[in-house]
């Protein structure tokens, strides 16, 4: 945009420049709308913040916490040579919820000793001496599940190792300010309870629905008191039934379908379009002419920005390498489609399209590319999600088998502009030489070969010749060619004079005879093999069940692939295996991680498995929340998985270390138990509230580009729904079971020491 001035200065003023089709117009939208959500997640933080605790101070010095832990984190991005883009700015968003959870925590244990008479100074120091271990615990747990992503193959790894340095960077800044700065401001800013009490009660009206909200807030905790105890009632009945509603969720998994990567809406359509191979360009002019006229009929006009058609092949060589859309010669061509804001949903428009285009055009082949850069980068340069690739050194046979296998393809369920991208029906001339007639009149195939040559292509290649501009320096190629319009016909050439160095002449048609054939349009090689290429998109259906259903079709015609050939199924989907290992993989070992870092920091193998209860049901929760909002397995999701798991671990490591305390205090598992949650409660239950209000905007996919991201919020969200219930119920009912017994093994142990039983 900034040269776009200076190229009009250096244009004649009737020239016109107009952008076509710029992917900045949604990498820009789409990184406001991440920052969008980032700030909507933090002032609805703040308001929670401010309903549960009562107090604007409180509120100021929490909210204060969330801008610096952002500048921390962009100051580290900085340093380690990250840019501000979309997954960098996802993490920060975030993190949002996660950066609100450890000032929350020190704020809300500070009042929590306030509210028992102490003065300011003693509960900010007893109350931080409190939580520095279980809070520097959490911080690592949430911290070390994201190691695992630093190894993802990849794409996945371009794309999501800077979203997990963003987050791991906003949380230590955040863990380093709530054991500073909060404490300092909490100093100097609350209040000891009774006076703060005061003035709410004789506030205003906020003030009094604020303290309407904390007696309703103290009957929903001694409800939950309630249950927590009858569930100490029935623990085997509870813990039966949980586990099995847990494993019996797991069962909805192959109902969610896969996707590499959601689909994005940029508000942009490729159409490529294949004539017949060999066609003219005149020809494909016309025919482009009728296909606009098709699609001005289906895009509303008050939705359609510009359409813009690119026909043959490109001049530069290096913009043939770049191209994405599957061109393989003259006849091909691009149609770009612009939307304005506002339009329609883009799949509809396609999904119309292929169906309309393809029946008023029949002998055409259409696809539809990815239009934005996103999908591109995904699809590795290809046209297409899906690669069917055949590879074989006899290549007759290697694509009739190809061509048998793509009708069969078409009939997959899900399956659209099911192509082949190689052809043999590409028109040519062959001249065939007659050597004695060209000896005869004193010539050489030399001499033919430049004149046809130079008469076709000019003399670039065999006759390079440039100019130099005296007045800027410049030099521009001399190409010398005989005039299109003096050779567009076969008795055109025919009549092409062939001279030779000392003047000899002949008409090309007296040295020879030309014969109609037909070749390959374009060669493709696979490790030094002819490969053929079977490109197919997917529609209404996830990229999962469909590749399944291509590798029961690749099976099924194993038998019949000559002999020496191979078959493999490439493009996103091999991608999107390789990316789903890594990240399984990495859910595993974040638990595994997860585990052994609080068995160092608890000194327990007990405790630590208490803790890592609470993450099956958060897998149950994602699950729910993906299948409830139709939303599939992808990578954003599964690293919404991976999030989940450090935060739940950070929940679960503040009931269980209160309930040592309280363990250890009166030595009763079942007390201590449900002292710890209703005592955590309320932390537990505004962290929770913090993270899933935070992921609530990137949940919801609004504004360009927010398709990408929404299948990790909506796993974040349904993860901790599930997690944080399983903590506060299942947790203390399991804490209290392995205590219990671990108690009566010690005083079965002590009584055969002192001899009251036998062994």
């Amino acid at each position: 945009y900034d040269k776009l001035p200076l190229l009009r200065q250096q244009l004649p003023d009737a020239y016109k420049i107009d952008p076509i089709t710029d992917q900045y117009v949604f990498v820009k939208a789409a990184i406001q709308g991440v920052v969008r959500e980032g700030t909507i997640a933090a002032l609805l933080t703040s308001l929670m913040i401010l309903l549960f605790l009562g107090s604007w101070r409180s509120t100021v010095i929490i909210a204060i916490s969330i801008p610096l832990s952002v500048l921390t984190a962009l100051i580290a991005l900085w340093a380690t040579g990250e840019t501000l883009n979309i997954m960098t700015l996802g993490g920060l968003a975030l993190a949002v919820g996660i950066l609100v959870d450890d000032a929350t925590v020190t704020i809300e244990n500070i009042n929590w000793h306030l509210e028992h008479g102490k003065g300011v100074i003693e509960s900010i120091m007893d109350g931080a001496r409190q939580i520095v271990q279980p809070a520097f615990v959490s911080l690592l747990c949430i911290c070390i599940v994201f190691v695992p992503m630093f190894s993802l193959p990849g794409v996945s790894g371009y794309l999501f190792v800077p979203m997990a340095a963003a987050v791991v960077y906003a949380l230590i800044g955040s863990f380093i300010l709530s054991r500073t700065l909060v404490p300092t401001m909490a100093m100097y800013l609350l209040k000891p309870h009774d006076e703060e009490h005061h003035e709410s009660k004789q506030g205003n009206m906020l003030a009094r629905m604020q303290y309407r909200f904390e007696h309703l807030f103290a009957d929903f905790r001694e409800s939950y008191r309630n249950l927590l105890a009858l569930a100490m009632t029935r623990r085997r009945l509870f813990t039966i039934g949980f586990l099995t509603f847990v494993l019996t969720s797991f069962s909805l998994v192959p109902f969610l379908g896969s996707d590499f990567f959601p689909s994005v809406d940029a508000g942009q359509i490729t159409l490529h379009v294949r004539p017949p191979v060999g066609t003219r360009i005149e020809t494909t002019t016309q025919l482009f002419a009728r296909i606009e006229q098709d699609i001005r009929r289906v895009i509303a006009r008050g939705e359609l920005a510009a359409i813009v058609d690119n026909m043959g092949m490109p001049q530069s060589s290096i913009n043939t390498i770049y191209s994405n859309t599957g061109i393989i010669g003259g006849q091909d061509g691009d149609i770009y489609v612009s939307l304005k804001p506002g339009h329609h949903a883009t799949s509809d428009y396609v999904r119309t399209l292929r169906a309309r285009l393809a029946k008023d055009f029949p002998g055409t082949t259409f696809s539809f590319p990815p239009a934005d850069i996103v999908s591109q980068i995904l699809n590795f340069g290809t046209p297409a999600a899906i690669d069917l690739q055949i590879t074989g050194s006899n290549r007759q046979a290697t694509e009739k088998y190809a061509l048998a296998l793509l009708r069969q393809m078409r009939t997959v369920p899900g399956i659209a502009d099911a192509r082949m991208q190689q052809s043999n029906e590409y028109p040519q001339l062959d001249f065939k030489a007659d050597r004695a007639r060209i000896a005869q009149y004193g010539l050489t195939e030399r001499d033919v070969t430049n004149a046809v040559g130079i008469a076709l292509a000019g003399t670039s290649q065999s006759a390079p010749n440039f100019w130099i501009d005296p007045r800027n320096g410049v030099s521009y190629a001399i190409v010398s060619q005989t005039p299109e319009y003096r050779m567009n016909s076969l008795e055109s050439l025919l009549s092409l004079p062939v001279t030779n160095s000392n003047g000899q002449s002949q008409v090309l048609g007296a040295l020879g005879s030309f014969t109609r054939t037909q070749q390959p349009a374009v060669v493709t090689h696979y490790n030094v093999l002819n490969a053929v290429d079977l490109y197919a998109a997917t529609q209404d259906r996830d990229l999962g069940a469909v590749a399944a259903d291509l590798q029961r079709l690749i099976e099924k015609n194993r038998k019949d692939l000559p002999r020496g050939s191979t078959i493999a199924l490439r493009g996103q989907v091999a991608t999107m295996n390789t990316a789903f290992d890594g990240l399984f993989l990495g859910i595993g070992l974040s638990i595994v991680l997860i585990y052994l870092l609080i068995v160092v920091n608890f000194q327990s193998w007990l405790d630590p498995f208490v803790i890592i209860t609470a993450l099956p049901a958060a897998l149950a929760g994602i699950v729910w929340m993906l299948f409830a909002t139709h939303t599939t397995l992808s990578v954003p999701a599964l690293t919404g998985a991976i999030m989940c798991m450090g935060v739940a671990t950070a929940n679960s490591i503040l009931v269980v270390s209160f309930a040592r305390e309280r363990l250890a205090a009166h030595a009763d598992p079942v007390r201590a138990a449900v002292e710890a949650g209703v005592a955590r409660f309320r932390p537990v239950l505004m962290t929770a509230l913090a993270m899933i209000i935070g992921m609530a905007p990137m949940a919801l996919g609004l504004g360009e580009g927010g398709e990408q991201n929404a299948p990790l919020g909506r796993a974040v969200v349904g993860g901790l729904i599930f997690a944080t219930a399983a903590t506060l119920t299942f947790v203390p009912v399991v804490f209290s079971i392995l205590h219990g017994r671990a108690k009566a093994k010690a005083a079965t142990r002590a009584a055969v020491a002192t001899g009251e039983i036998y062994a």
